[in-house]
């Protein structure tokens, strides 16, 4: 898939494409921007909305993004997956002679215990290798960070005791362009099963940007020549991410596919929504029945939620730079 777009509106081909932005005469930049998105199949399509929407609305001024899907093909996919793959992504092997500017990597579904035995692992180190030198910078995702560290300085990654889920006020560390403007304490949703070292990735020459009192090293990056960043949570997220992905554990839970409930995300959902869930799990211990689902009333989310502001401003940074050459 290859979209063209601005700031303003979506552009379905390169011939639409409009002269200018605001009446002067200008020549606007563009910028190719691939997603290497590793997600399962039932986040696949909205990986790509959100990350489509998000450099939208992140595009500064006079700048165009020509975006390019790309799948790694050693990821096991459903018919309906590989069909949206095959109609709408480019072929990964094309990527090198389509001038990528920036790269993002997502995180995908743990399969295996360690990463390197993931079935996509030699794929992914390969596209490590190749971002070093042919990207300006390149931000890679959660599960997609760990394997990066892991390859660059065989920096192992630590399973938590529980899951890490919720949204958490992560504070600025250090000062960086990617988080210039940033309001400090951002908001930060995270999903993840395992953590990286902090002082480990200090003292391999990374630099924490941000982090949070309670999961850690939130957002940190190298320079190599290619400037990566490294997000352990996920500030792309859209504001129901979190909600889809603990409905899909409660689903597993009742299908008997995994054996312990999930915990409920942290500071997500409103109290009125927590109390109904946590009955609603109190009934699950009685009967284990995936019709159970669909007795779920609505939810809401807490009404103090922002995390996706501090992705548009993220991104811009991160757009900016791509505009500067590095």
């Amino acid at each position: 898939m290859t979209l063209l777009f601005d700031r303003h509106r979506r552009i379905t081909s390169p011939a639409l494409a409009p002269a200018d932005f605001d009446g002067r005469t200008r020549r606007p930049a563009e910028l190719t921007i691939g997603l290497v998105n590793n997600m399962p199949d039932s986040a696949l399509k909205a990986t790509d909305v959100q990350i489509a929407r998000l450099l939208q609305h992140a595009a500064p001024r006079h700048a165009r993004i020509r975006l390019h899907c790309f799948s790694l093909p050693s990821i096991a996919r459903a018919n309906t997956a590989k069909n949206h793959i095959a109609q709408s992504y480019t072929d990964i092997d094309r990527i090198e002679g389509l001038g990528i500017d920036g790269l993002i990597v997502t995180g995908a579904e743990p399969v295996a215990a360690q990463l390197r035995d993931e079935p996509y692992w030699s794929d992914l180190t390969s596209l490590i290798d190749w971002a070093r030198t042919n990207t300006r910078s390149t931000i890679w995702s959660c599960l997609a960070a760990h394997a990066a560290v892991l390859h660059l300085d065989d920096i192992e990654r630590q399973r938590l005791a529980v899951k890490c889920s919720g949204v958490f006020d992560c504070v600025k560390v250090r000062d960086d362009w990617l988080t210039q403007d940033i309001h400090s304490p951002l908001k930060v949703p995270h999903s993840r099963l395992n953590a990286v070292n902090e002082p480990l990735l200090a003292a391999r020459g990374y630099d924490i940007l941000t982090r949070s009192d309670d999961v850690g090293v939130d957002i940190f990056a190298r320079s190599m020549p290619s400037r990566f960043v490294f997000f352990q949570g996920h500030p792309e997220y859209d504001a129901l991410s979190l909600q889809r992905e603990y409905m899909r554990d409660i689903a597993r839970f009742l299908a008997g596919q995994r054996d312990d409930y999930p915990r409920l995300p942290k500071s997500y959902f409103s109290a009125d929504t927590e109390a109904v869930l946590n009955a609603f799990e109190r009934r699950t211990k009685d009967r284990r029945d995936p019709t159970l689902a669909a007795e779920l009333p609505g939810l809401t989310l807490r009404p103090d939620l922002a995390a996706e502001s501090a992705a548009t401003v993220l991104f811009r940074n991160w757009i900016s730079h791509l505009g500067q050459g590095g």
